[in-house]
């Protein structure tokens, strides 16, 4: 009997070894079915970096720059910019990565973004004399501190006259003789220049700036809020304009202007009177003006072909 319980314990564990190396091998099996295809996963590159061409920059008011981002590494799955202004009063940029000087000085710090990666520029906005004017407020309405010169330009400086205009026309006469327009010519347009207003395609003003409408002209003969006198500047006799509440002013040099009265564009009351044109028209021949000289200044209207001054007001 001890011989049979030998065996028969023998043929137990021999069949239960066999059991546990069969399950064992099953579950290796299951366990290479279960484990992903690394062939058909998708691959993803990271951005790890991005640069601009430029760590600062300088621009004038109204000019324009094109940066350039480099991503890295050069194969990064999604190489988008996107590009930021941290204060688009003093410059702006666009998706492309281009920047333009606003019309107001200072800075701005221009941001590029790739993925969780930046890089910035610094870029300084300085004063173009020629097409910026700081302005003032007077009676509710900012006026520039300067006449027009040529077509998108201011004068110099505050007492100079600029050059003169006909009404709803681009083209610019000289204040002085001999007579010279801004495009080279050199003999006066005799002709009744057309139009309901001062079209925005004619408007010679500086970008950003426009001329004054009637409504705007009388805000600046209201006597109530607005003071005006005879004055001198560097030596330039002209009127004055004097915000009663805050104090704010500036001047308009008696520039005279070009008469139509001998078709010849003549110049006419330099030192003693000056003409300010506003968009408004009068009648099909005739348009509304600020007519000032040391004795007053009143609105008025006369023909549309005269040559006068503009003095404009920020849009």
């Amino acid at each position: 009997m001890k011989e049979v319980r030998f065996i028969s314990f023998w043929l137990l564990l021999t069949v239960g070894m066999a059991t546990v190396v069969f399950n064992s091998c099953g579950k290796d099996d299951d366990s290479k079915d279960e484990q992903p295809d690394d062939k058909n996963k998708p691959s993803t590159v990271a951005v790890t970096g991005i640069s601009l061409n430029k760590p600062t920059l300088t621009l004038l008011m109204g000019e324009t720059h094109d940066f350039i981002a480099t991503i890295t590494p050069n194969d990064a799955t999604d190489k988008t910019v996107t590009w930021t202004s941290s204060d688009e009063s003093k410059a702006t940029v666009d998706r492309h990565g281009r920047v333009k000087a606003a019309y107001r000085a200072g800075t701005a710090t221009i941001t590029a973004k790739a993925g969780d990666q930046t890089d910035s520029c610094i870029v300084t906005v300085k004063i173009n004399p020629p097409v910026y004017d700081e302005g003032v407020i007077i009676n509710g309405v900012k006026w520039a501190t300067r006449n027009v010169a040529a077509p998108g330009t201011f004068a110099a400086n505050l007492e100079d006259a600029g050059m003169f205009y006909q009404w709803n026309r681009k083209v610019g006469w000289s204040s002085i003789d001999p007579i010279v327009n801004s495009n080279g010519g050199t003999n006066w347009d005799n002709s009744i220049p057309g139009g309901i207003k001062w079209e925005k395609t004619n408007d010679p003003s500086p970008v950003g700036w426009r001329v004054p409408t009637l409504g705007e002209i009388q805000k600046l003969l209201d006597t109530d809020n607005v003071d005006s006198k005879w004055a001198t500047e560097n030596g330039i006799a002209g009127r004055k304009f004097i915000d009663k509440a805050t104090n704010n002013s500036f001047f308009l040099p008696a520039a005279g202007y070009r008469s139509v009265l001998n078709n010849d564009g003549a110049l006419a009351g330099g030192g003693t009177s000056g003409r300010i044109w506003c968009s408004t028209q009068f009648n099909s021949v005739n348009a509304y003006n600020l007519r000032f000289n040391s004795e007053n200044v009143n609105s008025s209207e006369n023909g549309n072909s005269y040559g006068y001054s503009v003095r404009c007001v920020a849009e």
